[in-house]
């Protein structure tokens, strides 16, 4: 999920672990923790010099179970070494420490499971993309009452009972509601596939996911032989059926699907892509229809359009520029999702 959500939830497994001996520190400490696997956008850059194997680092071994455990051994050790001097000495243990990070470390891919990116928990065992699908990359309704929970606990003294009180509260909060996502993923998996088959729409896949910002209104993408078939259904809607599909020409045979760089691309949008021509030879809008498109009925306006083109032997990308203004890509995009999100008769 977004930076902020992460630090919070870090925040939240230092203040669990040490918050009764150092305090407010223990939040710090617990934050950086939770900060450290999505360094591994800055790492990407340094091992690679192509866009499609940065892109492809992101949520990789940074956020496999493995790097928690050796990570927390590391970082634990280096923290205690650190911090365990002087008057704050044989105020924490070493094991505290390792805890702590592990939690850290590991509640952050953990969360990032529950969104549509992926997660490559099992690396470098497996490179399997765990995304559960279910709850937004940035969500307020999960991090806000979570957040102002945490700026509570700082208001007290670290030996007092209200600090533990209130960061119960915000875990308590912030599970139930990213339960309630999986209820509304399992429901909304059951009206789209409904709807799917009434339509007479044969598919080999389909994927459900929440839009940007909520958990009401949901987006959804079919694929066939030769289409993609996307929709959006809210929570409001008065029927309990899709009334409207998009549909996208694949286009894959354009590309060599075969090519280490393309597979590589078709693994991270798990085969949901489209590719356009564009005006120089050689160069494709590459769409990862994962993600709804900010226009709705524009395929080119998605969050991850990318511009692809073949480098001798190698493809490499660079963002897509739209030919949107940045007034019809987000602004008026999200008068018209909130618009649809209140629901349709």
């Amino acid at each position: 999920m977004d930076s902020l959500t992460q630090i919070v939830l870090g925040a939240a497994c230092g203040e669990a672990v040490l918050g009764k001996k150092i305090g407010n520190k223990a939040l710090l400490f617990g934050a950086i923790g939770g900060t450290i696997p999505d360094l591994d956008v800055f790492v990407g850059r340094l091992l690679f010099n192509n866009e499609i194997q940065t892109m492809a680092f992101h949520r990789g071994f940074m956020h496999s179970i493995l790097f928690s455990i050796l990570g927390a051994f590391v970082l634990g050790w280096l923290f205690h070494v650190l911090y365990n001097n002087g008057r704050r000495k044989h105020q924490t243990t070493r094991q505290n420490w390792m805890i702590l990070f592990f939690l850290a470390l590991f509640t952050h891919p953990l969360l990032d499971s529950f969104t549509p990116y992926g997660t490559q928990l099992f690396a470098p065992f497996s490179n399997y993309r765990v995304a559960l699908n279910t709850i937004s990359v940035v969500d307020p309704l999960y991090t806000v009452p979570f957040l102002i929970c945490l700026i509570i606990v700082m208001f007290y003294n670290r030996i007092s009972r209200m600090r533990k009180r209130w960061l119960k509260y915000g875990l308590a909060i912030s599970t139930f509601y990213l339960f309630l996502t999986c209820v509304n993923k399992l429901y909304i998996n059951s009206i789209y596939k409904s709807s799917l088959e009434e339509s007479a729409i044969t598919y080999t896949q389909f994927q459900t996911q929440p839009t940007i910002f909520n958990n009401i209104l949901w987006y959804g993408v079919a694929e066939s032989e030769t289409s993609y078939y996307l929709g959006f259904y809210s929570l409001f809607d008065k029927s309990n059926r899709l009334k409207e599909w998009i549909t996208i020409e694949k286009n894959h045979e354009k590309l060599n699907l075969q090519h280490p760089d393309i597979t590589t691309l078709s693994w991270f949008s798990k085969g949901y892509f489209n590719v356009v021509e564009l005006e120089n030879e050689g160069e494709y809008m590459y769409n990862d229809l994962r993600y709804p498109p900010l226009i709705m009925d524009e395929p080119k306006s998605s969050v991850f359009t990318f511009k692809i083109q073949q480098i001798e032997e190698r493809w490499d990308m660079v963002p897509f520029e739209s030919k949107f203004s940045d007034e019809a890509t987000f602004k008026n995009s999200m008068q018209l999702m909130f618009a649809r999100l209140r629901g349709i008769d």
